[in-house]
């Protein structure tokens, strides 16, 4: 490339042209680079040319970046995504907060909607409905914390010494003005109360008209495990899964507080009050992707060791 351009110049004959060729020889391009990326050059010395009478040198290096120093800059890539995606969920977070800043759980219960499909923006709505509880094909998710007043609750109840890991006991529900059965999170039960008789004490065989919160499906949160029906394991609440265990339409409400708050199951097991760290989550990834990629930086690029 150097000779073809001092070709050129050199048919053009102008005087100020040997200036400009030396300032692009590769003498001083090559400078330049190893004075940039701050790497120890290799001298190679070369003849003088028809440019100048003295012989110039050439700045080399034998250091090259291999396979595995590429390969490590998948660190500081998939840093960045996650941060990315931290930028996602707090956007979803935000919105869903903000839902909640006006409870839609203090509004007057609302009657269930001809159209199922107005349900989509109704999520957090009190639906009242009146029917009959299908006790024969009831099913239990696990593992769940107890909800008191919107919130996981670290305290013991009064009536009871047991952890507050237990279970949903969730119900299909059978309407009576129209043919549809839904799924009612009847409460939470603590582990040891799982196959107590105690609990069946407390089924109504009779028609009974109920309020209960609707929720929506819940989508499979990223590294969360699937769940596993048979098990009765639910790490996430996927309501088209529930409703094909419990034989019901998608149709999932969280049944208020019951009356005497000394029976189980424990209603009430909605949660208000959500917790939204994904700003601080975001910044993590992105400082790690920055420090990472710095680090690569001056190790490959730069070849200044990591502990100088």
């Amino acid at each position: 490339m150097n000779l073809v351009i001092k070709r050129i110049f050199t048919k053009v004959g102008n005087s100020h042209n040997v200036i400009v060729v030396r300032s692009i020889n590769t003498e001083t391009l090559s400078r330049w680079w190893y004075k940039i990326t701050n790497q120890k050059p290799k001298r190679r010395t070369y003849k003088a040319d028809i440019y100048g009478l003295e012989s110039y040198e050439v700045y080399e290096t034998d250091k090259k970046i291999g396979f595995s120093a590429y390969c490590l800059l998948i660190i500081p890539i998939s840093a960045f995504a996650l941060g990315t995606w931290q930028v996602q969920r707090l956007k979803w977070k935000t919105d869903l907060v903000e839902k909640l800043k006006t409870p839609r759980t203090n509004f007057e219960p609302i009657e269930l909607p001809e159209n199922l499909e107005d349900l989509d923006t109704k999520e957090y709505y009190p639906i009242k409905v009146r029917g009959k509880f299908l006790y024969d094909k009831e099913f239990v998710a696990a593992y769940r914390s107890l909800i008191k007043d919107g919130k996981p609750s670290d305290a013991y109840f009064s009536f009871g010494s047991q952890s507050q890991r237990g279970y949903h006991i969730i119900t299909p529900f059978k309407l009576a003005d129209r043919d549809l059965t839904i799924l009612v999170n009847r409460g939470w039960i603590p582990k040891t109360m799982k196959n107590s008789p105690e609990i069946q004490k407390t089924n109504i065989q009779d028609k009974q008209e109920i309020v209960g919160i609707l929720r929506l499906k819940e989508k499979r949160p990223p590294f969360i495990p699937r769940n596993r029906p048979q098990q009765n394991l639910w790490y996430y609440r996927d309501v088209d899964e529930m409703a094909e265990k419990g034989n019901a339409s998608p149709i999932y409400i969280e049944m208020v507080f019951n009356k005497n708050l000394n029976q189980y199951p424990i209603g009430g097991q909605t949660r208000i009050e959500l917790r939204n760290e994904h700003l601080s989550y975001l910044l993590t990834w992105y400082c790690l992707s920055a420090a990472t990629a710095f680090m690569w930086y001056r190790k490959f690029m730069k070849g200044i060791p990591l502990t100088q």
